[in-house]
Formats: structure tokens, C-alpha cells, sequence
């Protein structure tokens, strides 16, 4: 048995199914958990939401495993220093999948190979390890079924530090990002996510097929921000419910996740670029962007989703299908203007499931209908039937009842309440020209 092993630990913050924890537990006397705040990652992607998520996780995973030893700076060099001052002699870490941690973990197994300390990366981050480049998501979810999946790990409990070292503390939000976080963030760490799958699952995952779309009902999971930063388990929720098929239209989604998974590291550019080029000339209109920003597009639906990230720093997904689509295909605006701003404020913002539904949403990657367009009225008359959704996050029109309230315009003559701001494009005018502008481009 080893003496001390080094757990670098990155998108897998949990105790709970950890390859890598696992593994060190099981090889080491001395573990020693270690947490890295990357400055370059902080400086390009540290959203305040996703940040305080990150520390309330850290703070659970703490209490999990009595301690974690806390750095800041570059990665690398404080995981050589640390496993240098531990006399470690072995790191282990969870493979990651964007060009950013692939480089990183490139530059690590360097480094530790030079001070002759052993580098070990282990599954975690998905359900089935990213292989090959499928762009059909129905023929890799067939192979994906096909599968044999690795055994759920137990917890290995505390870890005991080596004698001596400085573990540091957590830092505050204060200290790793400026800006303000949403109004209703949820709670970060393994042990909300657990309780918040206990109550889920089952039910929750077999009515998921007939429930999941209606916005205001709030039917999901609500598992993805648990999932992005591994505070949850996937592979521990497919075998929970593998071979239940009344449960695998939720089973799909996580496959989905995988999918853009293999997606990204098969395609380092996929956050920048069209992965299949549509020729589209973007228009440039920053007020038309802003208002869809700050959900005053004038169309119900489309601002209540708005408006709902803003609030909890999270959105349903038939409102991101419906809000994505309308920046795209009814302003013409570029579709990674729109991921940004996800980026900016998700709290489950992954860099590739983000862009790869924009990408499906814009018609540039793997949607086979590169003209899919969302009406989002009709989506609104489908989806939330009564408008409570819409009156749950746009106070404007909470005095209009039913499903009135998708269509104000139409009211009392055409007047809706003043405060509350007229469609800012005509939806089948804007399909129209959209249409128009790929076939030009055909």
C-alpha cells in the first residue's frame, strides 16, 4: 500500500461514486483531497451562480470527508507542490472532456512524470467514457443502451491527511468572483442533490415523458446543476433506473449528456464554432438583444423564461428550447451571443451541453431540421394552457387570467397593460425572412 495519494478533485464533487477517491482510499494510508481554484477558469467562466454552488459543494464534501485541502492559482503547480511537500506518489483525478482540461491534464501527467509521481485519470464525469465522435444521437443512444456499465462505488468515509500539511480554508464568494448571484439559487453539495433525487425518483422519472414539457407544473428533476458539478451521480441514477421503461425518456436525457460530452472532446472548437456552417450572415442589433436579455421581447413566454433565469439562475428546458430559438431564428441573432449569456448566469452551466443545444437550436450541429423553428405563443398554448407559469415571472400581466395571457395584444381591443412592452418582431414575418435568408445561403 501506498503511503499518500493526491485527489485532485474537479467536476466530481462528491464522496459518493468518486473512481478516483475511490481508488486512492483503497491504495493509500494518507489521502489527501485536494481542491484547486483555477484563475484562468475563474477569471473566464467564474459566474457568481455557479461559484457559490461550487462552494456550498466544496463545504458539504468537506464535512463528508472531514477535510479538503485548499489552493489557489495554476493547477498544476499547486497540485506538483502539494503532492511534492506530501511525499505523495500517486494523483488521481476524474478525466474531463473540454480542450481547457484535456491541455491540464496533458501538463499534469508532464509535471508529476518529472517528479517521478504516478498520474492516474478515472471515469466520473459521465455515464459511458467519451469515445469516437457519433453525430446521430439515436444511433449512439442505441450503442449507448448496449453498454456495460462500470459498478456504483460506496463512500470510502473520512480520509486521514499526512502529518503537517497546511490544509487552507475555503474561500468567499467575495474573494473568487465580483457580481451579484440569483435571488433563488438552490443549495449546492452531494447532500442536497441526494435528498433532492430521493425525492424525485422514482415517480418523478416514469411520468417524465407526459410532464416534463409543461413549464409551469415544474415537473423535472431539477438534478443538472447536481450533475454538472458531480455532486450527483449519473451513472448511480441510470442504474437506479435501468430497465424500467417507463423511466427511460429520463434515462435518454442523461445519455443526451453524454452524448454532447463525446461531442466536445471530439470537437474542442464546438463552443466557438458551427460545427456544420449554415453561411449565416448574423444581424447586429444590440437593442433587440438586450431586450431579449431582460425579457421584453413582447412575447409572454419568451420573457418569462428570461426572466426566470435571471431570478434562479436555472431555466426549464422547454423554455430554453423556446427562448434559444426565438433569438436565433425570429431576431437573427448569433446563437453564441445566447450561450454566453446561459453561461453567464446558469448554475448547471456545462460548457457542452450548453453549446451543443444552442448549436441544435440554431441548426448548426446535429439537428437534422437546421429549419426548426418554435412558435412561442403556440409553445406557451401548449405548454402552460392556464399561464401560470408566464404570471409566476412576468408580474405585468399577472391580472390577465387563463391563457389569455399569451396573447395581451389581443385584449380589451388590442391593449395590453402599459407597462408590459408590444412584440418587438412579428413571429411569422420573422420566420418568413429567416427562411429566406438559409435558402440564400443554400
Amino acid at each position: 500500500m501506498l503511503r499518500t495519494a493526491v485527489v485532485l478533485l474537479n467536476r466530481v464533487l462528491r464522496a459518493r461514486d468518486h473512481p478516483a477517491l475511490a481508488e486512492a482510499a483503497r491504495t493509500a494510508e494518507h489521502v489527501i483531497p485536494l481542491f484547486v481554484f483555477d484563475e484562468a477558469v475563474l477569471a473566464s467562466f467564474g459566474a457568481p451562480n455557479r461559484v457559490r454552488f461550487l462552494l456550498d459543494a466544496l463545504r458539504d464534501l468537506e464535512g463528508t470527508l472531514g477535510t479538503i485541502v485548499f489552493r489557489q492559482g495554476d493547477v498544476v503547480a499547486e497540485t506538483v507542490r502539494v503532492a511534492r511537500e506530501a511525499g505523495a506518489e500517486a494523483v488521481h483525478a476524474s478525466a474531463d472532456v473540454s480542450a481547457y482540461a484535456r491541455r491540464r491534464e496533458e501538463r499534469l501527467a508532464c509535471a508529476l512524470e518529472a517528479e517521478r509521481i504516478g498520474f492516474h485519470l478515472h471515469p466520473g464525469v459521465t455515464v459511458v467514457p467519451p469515445t469516437g465522435e457519433d453525430r446521430i444521437f439515436t444511433r449512439y443512444w442505441r450503442g449507448w443502451q448496449r453498454q456495460t456499465f462500470r459498478l456504483v462505488l460506496p463512500s470510502p468515509g473520512p480520509v486521514r491527511l499526512p502529518a503537517g500539511l497546511d490544509a487552507g480554508a475555503l474561500p468567499r464568494l467575495a474573494e473568487l468572483t465580483r457580481g451579484k448571484t440569483a435571488a433563488e439559487l438552490p443549495q449546492g453539495g452531494e447532500t442536497e442533490g441526494r435528498a433532492r433525487a430521493e425525492r424525485w425518483l422514482p415517480a418523478g422519472a416514469q411520468h417524465y415523458r407526459e410532464r416534463n414539457n409543461f413549464v409551469a407544473a415544474d415537473e423535472t428533476s431539477r438534478l443538472s446543476p447536481y450533475l454538472h458539478l458531480g455532486c450527483v451521480s449519473p451513472l448511480e441514477l441510470v442504474a437506479r433506473l435501468r430497465g424500467d421503461p417507463s423511466a427511460e425518456p429520463f434515462v435518454r436525457q442523461l445519455a443526451w449528456r453524454d452524448f454532447y460530452a463525446q461531442l466536445l472532446a471530439a470537437n474542442p472548437r464546438l463552443p466557438y464554432d458551427d460545427l456544420q456552417s449554415r453561411g449565416d450572415d448574423w444581424l447586429d442589433d444590440a437593442a433587440a438583444f438586450e431586450a431579449w436579455r431582460e425579457g421584453r421581447t413582447g412575447y409572454p413566454l419568451v420573457d418569462a423564461g428570461m426572466r426566470q433565469l435571471e431570478r434562479e439562475g436555472w431555466m426549464h428546458n422547454r423554455a430554453r428550447l423556446v427562448t434559444a430559438s426565438f433569438l436565433v431564428k425570429d431576431l437573427y441573432l448569433d446563437w453564441r451571443l445566447g450561450a454566453a449569456h446561459f453561461f453567464d448566469h446558469l448554475v448547471d452551466g456545462d460548457l457542452a451541453n450548453n453549446c451543443g443545444n444552442w448549436q441544435w437550436v440554431a441548426g448548426t450541429a446535429v439537428d437534422p431540421r437546421p429549419y426548426r423553428i418554435f412558435n412561442p405563443t403556440l409553445q406557451a398554448q401548449k405548454f402552460d394552457p392556464e399561464g401560470d407559469y408566464v404570471r409566476r415571472y412576468v408580474p405585468e400581466l399577472r391580472g390577465i387570467e387563463g391563457a389569455a395571457v399569451h396573447e395581451p395584444r389581443k385584449l380589451d381591443g388590442g391593449l395590453a397593460p402599459l407597462e408590459y412592452p408590444k412584440p418587438i418582431v412579428d413571429h411569422l414575418e420573422a420566420v418568413r425572412r429567416f427562411r429566406d435568408r438559409r435558402r440564400e445561403d443554400d
